[in-house]
């Protein structure tokens, strides 16, 4: 219970923030909607900000393979990730295939495959080779 109970906080607390990095893009703060994305990441992943801008994939997917992140972790990295897409064809083109790292591990890895993520790997390859 007491771990069901965390992962409901983290995902509540993860709403929040999408909610203000949406809210901070509408408004057309995106300098500071950029600034809480990165915080984000560094802080509730441990993903530095570096590592998933690099241009070469293998940097990630060493992250990946090293962070030794959770299941239900890795699956919160992929839900905020994943709303950064159609950001812009250049934003694209550095979280797809970041994302799909992040399905394949769950899949493979953790041997976690939901409807959900099966659909954004789908669109995902609209990023990928568009």
């Amino acid at each position: 219970m007491f771990r069901k109970d965390l992962i409901t906080a983290e995902i509540q607390r993860l709403a929040e923030v999408l909610a203000r990095i949406m809210g901070l893009k509408l408004e057309g703060n995106f300098d500071e909607a950029l600034s809480v994305f990165n915080e984000t990441l560094n802080n509730a992943f441990l993903l530095p900000t570096e590592v998933l801008e690099d241009d070469d994939l293998s940097v990630f997917e060493n992250w990946l393979n090293n962070s030794d992140l959770p299941a239900d972790k890795l699956d919160s990295l992929s839900e905020f990730l994943y709303y950064e897409l159609g950001a812009s064809e250049e934003r694209n083109k550095t979280i797809a295939p970041k994302l799909n790292l992040i399905y394949n591990c769950l899949s493979n890895k953790h041997k976690i495959v939901h409807l959900v993520n099966f659909h954004r790997q789908n669109t995902i390859k609209q990023y990928l080779y568009s």
